[in-house]
């Protein structure tokens, strides 16, 4: 067998073409059932459409993916992260649900009660912008409609597309409890996000007043500061001259990036302790173009150094200028509409968009001679996470909670271990943003979500409650009153989307708890969940929220442990997207590479927190790992068998795949417990690939044409069910085909509820041979190969052997895998090739036809890389940080690694002695 079959190295994957399997890949999947489950002769290729249908549609039928209270059983549970309604199925999705799926499905194997819930978020922003865009093509204004023919459309829509993404995902293999599938604006659900509210109300943690916010112009809604996200992009620096009042050339020169503000401008701000600007103390200077005086204000505040060390005030459009304003009692003046068009208090360019207005702004300031300068800026800008519209501060009436006391739990949990974030280095942003925390803001300006349920009375006040009725009661008794019905005005307003998301992994399993008090069986058994698969962007938005809930309302954590995924960036590290046009359709690469080719290429290169370089080459690498192992079935089910044949002779290769599956279960178990799933995976492909395929199948596979003998049979499917379970979480539908084609098999005997291998231990001696002999076949196999002989060519073998007994044990290996005509220990042999393996001086005999210089140079250039490798081994050792850090058994690995290269580097020296 050639070195390409043995290859395990993802970065150097088999390179073909693949063949594109016709398949449905609408929004919907087309399942046929599978009524029969005969032992079918396999087909000489394997077909990926045809088997996803058959196998999803049979855990399907037989509700395989459901979990029901058992308290016999250990739960595990995991609440799918809900993708928006809005969404289909991106890059992201593939890798964050194929995670979950890997963790659901293994804590299936090992015997727990496995739920997964399923869902989607009503998204508000982003599903009213899709719905007002669908309207807007029907030739129809949101504004000519009442709220409740709006939400008609916004249902319609949510039914007819809201579900697509969770469609999809079947075509992933996501074993979710299906029968769970819960949505933001349940019923159930929706009651518990109103009864929060009013709780909170009631305990004097939701308050509603003015501040200043994070205003979206596009969506016309404001947003929390966590839903900001910070862009740095190329500006402008308008450098305005501000005439001093009372003079006729004297001016203060002002750096701004927003020349449209300045008609808001209330005062101009100096550092009291800037000598320039001491003999303005008191005066006042007028804004251009409107020809407004303002007060010339001192405050420590203004850094001298930027800019021209002044200061435009303008509290209705800054933040800072805002506190400024508060500091000073200044006047407010917002001269920006809703839509970011400016009003009539800007007097000027009414009605103009505010970019639009910056640069009409900066032309006619240069008409009148009052623009110094514009510079080229770097400059930090808010965006709408949800529209990308530029944000801008506003002062606004809106609700919010208060969370300083509310996420001092919260904080602890993750802070103490309680719960644990992988990897371990997002603590510390968890930790700045709590230190940090401000009030949150949770009303939005918006039709679809969750009503705040405040209903406004005639003498300008408002009750909170959960019903109408329940509000006007309250109304008639706090104010004395004899208020009706029509009296009272819900507010117009929704609750931000995560008010609703971070009661989740309470509310999918007992929303009523939230008005009882009570958690019913389901709550109790179920919660606190096990596993959280979401991405680093949303810690803060979901997470953290999450946890507070969970606090708050549970007192106890909503999770155990949080898995923080990557992005997924194309080669040039851009985010993949569909609007950068360089993201695949996960839908065509589910077509063209199968689910399980699809799962494994995502997993393959996506450790924790790091972003994955995704290439095709990945996905196309697990398609042909997926045709791999079916080939390898193909090759173990086609031989013949003879129950009187002795198989003595395979012994030492079973009790050496044995150890060695042994030993890889162990690293697969201690990566999986330390959700290092990227290299569970790679540990079980190199298994699979290296060991099983290319050196054990090879071992024990039976001359042409000739049986095998019935115990090596047997041994080999029972190695190969082992194998098939440790590769289920990864690859579900390829698993599951082949144990149904070992034999048949009734539904409670399928693998997807079939136990995980036990750990049995291992002998590490063993594997080190068996090592110690494939090296020496590889080296026989190079030989071949760099002399351009025929592998059907046998070879005389001499080893001068440390221990002879290793090569007795595995002399049958030795003689069929390198092709000998014998095998003979010595100390040197005229006229013959020599390698070194570890210590050992290996011969192969050459007559005269070996070149003694090119064998020397051969051999030098041996030296000289395993110098080098020393050389490497030794740095490590020789670093402290390294000893005193690192686990023994990895130092006792690279002391075997010193020891091992020093005994090469000695016998290399002696062969290139004897040579001259």
């Amino acid at each position: 067998m050639n070195s390409a079959l043995r290859e395990t190295s993802v970065t150097s994957m088999v390179k073909k073409g693949f063949h594109n399997h016709a398949s449905e890949i609408g929004f919907f999947p087309i399942f046929a059932p599978l009524n029969t489950n005969p032992i079918m002769s396999i087909a000489s290729k394997y077909d990926p459409a045809a088997t996803e249908a058959k196998w999803y549609a049979y855990w399907m039928e037989h509700k395989l993916f459901s979990s029901k209270v058992d308290p016999n059983k250990e739960p595990y549970v995991i609440t799918m992260p809900p993708p928006n309604v809005t969404g289909v199925l991106h890059m992201g999705h593939m890798l964050n649900n194929t995670i979950q799926d890997v963790l659901i499905r293994r804590a299936r194997m090992q015997g727990k009660n496995a739920l997964w819930v399923p869902g989607t978020d009503h998204a508000s922003i982003a599903t009213e912008t899709k719905v007002v865009n669908l309207l807007k093509e029907q030739g129809i204004d949101k504004k000519s409609l009442t709220r409740e023919k709006f939400l008609e459309h916004a249902w319609e829509w949510k039914e007819k597309y809201g579900g697509i993404i969770l469609d999809q995902l079947k075509k992933l293999g996501a074993s979710c409890d299906w029968d769970r599938t819960a949505f933001t604006m349940d019923a159930g659900l929706s009651d518990a996000v109103i009864s929060v509210f009013v709780d909170l109300h009631q305990k004097g943690k939701i308050y509603r007043g003015i501040r200043m916010v994070n205003w979206d112009p596009k969506g016309k809604t404001a947003l929390s500061d966590d839903e900001v996200i910070t862009k740095e992009i190329a500006s402008k620096l308008y450098y305005i001259k501000y005439q001093i009042e009372g003079t006729e050339n004297e001016f203060l020169t002002i750096a701004t990036t927003r020349p449209e503000t300045i008609m808001a401008d209330v005062a101009i701000c100096v550092n009291p302790n800037d000598p320039r600007f001491t003999h303005l103390k008191g005066k006042k200077a007028i804004v251009p173009l409107i020809n407004k005086a303002i007060p010339i204000i001192e405050d420590e505040y203004v850094d001298m150094e930027f800019g021209t060390g002044c200061l435009k005030v303008t509290p209705a459009h800054d933040i800072n200028d805002y506190e400024l304003g508060l500091k000073h009692k200044l006047e407010v003046i917002d001269i920006l509409n809703d839509d970011g068009t400016l009003n009539e208090k800007a007097q000027i360019l009414v009605g103009e968009d505010r970019f639009v207005a910056r640069k009409m702004i900066g032309k006619k300031l240069k008409e009148i001679d009052q623009l110094e300068k514009i510079e080229d800026y770097k400059s930090n800008v808010g965006h709408s996470e949800r529209t990308d519209a530029v944000i801008e501060p506003k002062l606004s009436l809106q609700w919010f909670l208060k969370m300083d006391e509310i996420t001092k739990p919260a904080q602890k949990a993750v802070l103490e271990d309680i719960i644990q974030l992988y990897p371990p280095k997002f603590k510390n942003m968890y930790r700045a943003w709590m230190d940090n925390v401000r009030d949150w803001c949770i009303s939005r300006q918006l039709w679809w979500g969750h009503r705040i349920p405040a209903y406004h009375l005639p003498n300008g006040e408002f009750v909170v409650a959960k019903t109408a009725e329940e509000a006007l009661q309250l109304a008639n008794e706090q104010f004395d009153g004899t208020f009706t019905l029509a009296d009272l005005q819900q507010d117009e307003d929704v609750l931000d989307t995560w008010f609703s998301s971070w009661l989740w992994p309470i509310s999918v399993f007992d929303p009523e708890v939230f008005t009882t008090g009570k958690p019913n069986e389901e709550l109790k058994y179920y919660y606190p969940t096990n596993d959280l698969v979401t991405a680093p962007e949303i810690l803060f938005f979901w997470v953290a929220r999450m946890v507070i809930a969970g606090y708050e309302y549970m007192g106890e954590k909503p999770f155990k442990n949080v898995y923080l995924t990557g992005i997924v960036r194309d080669k040039l590290g851009r985010k993949m997207s569909k609007s950068l046009g360089n993201s695949p359709d996960p839908l065509d690469l589910i077509a063209q590479n199968g689910a399980d080719g699809v799962r494994t290429g995502m997993l393959f290169s996506s450790p924790a927190g790091n972003d994955l370089p995704y290439d095709d080459k990945l996905v196309e690498q697990g398609r042909n790992f997926a045709n791999k192992i079916w080939n390898a079935f193909r090759l173990v089910k086609g031989w013949e068998i003879d129950p009187n044949l002795d198989g003595s002779a395979n012994a030492s290769s079973i009790e050496w795949f044995e150890n060695r599956f042994n030993q890889a279960l162990v690293e697969i178990n201690e990566h999986y417990e330390k959700f290092r799933i990227s290299d569970a995976l790679m540990t079980t492909y190199k298994l699979v690939w290296g060991d099983f395929c290319s050196w054990y199948l090879e071992m024990i596979k039976p001359e042409y044409q000739h049986p095998i003998d019935q115990a090596t049979y047997d041994k080999t499917i029972e190695l190969f069910e082992d194998i098939l379970k440790i590769l289920h979480p990864f690859m579900p539908f390829i698993s599951e085909e082949l144990w149904h084609q070992i034999k048949e098999r009734s539904v409670e005997e399928s693998l997807i509820l079939a136990s995980w291998p036990q750990e049995k231990g291992f002998d590490s001696k063993i594997i080190e041979e068996a090592n110690q002999v494939f090296e020496v076949v590889s080296q026989v196999r190079n030989l071949r190969a760099s002399k351009g002989m025929s592998p059907k060519e046998s070879l005389d073998l001499t080893i001068n052997a440390k221990n002879e007994a290793l090569y007795g044990r595995f002399s049958a290996v030795l003689n069929k895998l390198a092709n000998l005509s014998s095998l003979n220990f010595g100390e040197k042999v005229e006229n013959a090739i020599s390698f070194v393996v570890k210590s050992d001086e290996c011969f192969i005999p050459m007559g005269d036809s070996i070149n003694v210089e090119e064998e020397k140079e051969n051999i030098q250039k041996e030296i000289d890389y395993t110098k080098g490798f020393l050389n490497s081994v030794m740095k490590k050792l020789s670093n402290e940080r390294f000893v005193a850090g690192a686990p023994a058994q990895v130092i006792e690995m690279e002391r075997k690694k010193q020891a091992d290269a020093e005994a090469k580097i000695k016998a290399l020296e002696e062969s290139l002695a004897k040579l001259g």
